[in-house]
């Protein structure tokens, strides 16, 4: 009998119909597509519209398509993970709103926040639930709400972020594919280039706050854009040669969607062609802890059982991983 590991069972994603242009974001603020296009490589991204919609709101459609793509009764479901940084509210949390308008009642459920590494993160803690043996359906739902942090006035970050969420199931399998390796890093001395500054214990939420905007998304981006475009690019290449892996074992490198040239560059360290790159930043922007899952749902028809994927992410906080995955399904 093989050793005991996580499979991804089942993929679904699911966006706002609004579609954000850049046109439209160019009668806002001082900006252009050409601008944004040679920068990040962004043509429009999805917007939730609509009074008291939230995170929970785009992972209930995510994890309600999901359960109904694999055939699972939401009675089936032992965990849910929620990775997010634009929850609901601070408490409850977002796991435990999206479990509860899906009809999940037999689970325990939790928020994890590892902003733009979220999914990994979460993905990777989900893996080690069913790798216990306890824990046979575990969901883990990537869902940030990002217009809701967004300063529509700022002209280096509103070109940046969209709307989304992507659910994963995780399954446990003895054959050779699943979760196969990990690894993570933070450094929370980058906090200073990438933060909302308000809002927390430390700076509550009072007028001036508000008035001054600070409850917005602060970002010095040449700092976070080198920071990102070598440690993302590092990780990666380093899980390779940890699992002895060459350019022509992987099928495909699943990036964080946060910009086309950190991107182009850690295809580039891991030696791939860019047809072996997901990409589908220009449709809907950075939605943080959705782009990965979000990847793999629109290039799931492409995957066949076996293949071997790097998933690669970089987030606020500092935070940054990859995740060796051996796919388990073939096209349904």
């Amino acid at each position: 009998m093989g050793k005991l590991r996580a499979a991804i069972t089942g993929i679904n994603a699911w966006v706002p119909e609004y579609r954000l242009t850049n046109h439209e974001l160019s009668r806002m603020v001082d900006t252009s597509d050409e601008w944004i296009m040679q920068r990040v490589g962004i043509k429009e991204r999805r917007i939730l519209k609509g009074d008291g919609l939230g995170s929970s709101d785009l992972g209930e459609q995510a994890v309600r398509g999901l359960l109904s793509k694999t055939g699972t009764s939401p009675d089936e479901i032992d965990l849910v993970i929620c990775a997010t940084i634009t929850p609901d509210m601070f408490f409850p949390a977002t796991a435990n709103i999206i479990s509860d308008k899906v009809g999940i009642k037999n689970a325990f459920s939790f928020d994890l926040a590892a902003a733009c590494s979220g999914f990994l993160f979460a993905l990777q803690t989900g893996a080690t639930y069913i790798e216990s043996g306890r824990y046979k359906k575990v969901i883990v739902v990537g869902a940030d709400k990002m217009s809701s942090i967004t300063d529509y006035s700022d002209r280096t970050t509103c070109p940046l972020f969209g709307d989304a969420a992507g659910a994963v199931l995780l399954e446990p399998t003895t054959e050779e594919t699943g979760i196969m390796d990990y690894i993570f890093r933070s450094d929370g001395a980058g906090r200073k280039f990438l933060h909302i500054k308000a809002g927390g214990s430390i700076r509550p939420a009072t007028h001036e706050t508000v008035d001054a905007k600070e409850h917005f998304i602060y970002q010095e981006g040449q700092s976070v854009f080198k920071f990102a475009v070598v440690n993302m690019a590092d990780i990666a290449a380093e899980i390779m040669e940890r699992n002895n892996l060459r350019a022509e074992d992987i099928a495909w490198l699943v990036p964080h969607q946060a910009n086309l040239r950190i991107i182009d560059a850690t295809g580039r360290r891991m030696g791939l062609p860019p047809e072996k790159v997901m990409i589908n930043i220009q449709n809907y922007g950075n939605t943080t802890a959705a782009t990965i899952p979000l990847c793999l749902w629109e290039y799931e028809s492409k995957l066949k059982k076996g293949d071997v994927l790097i998933l690669a992410a970089f987030g606020g906080g500092f935070t940054w991983g990859s995740v060796y995955v051996k796919w388990a399904y073939d096209p349904k």
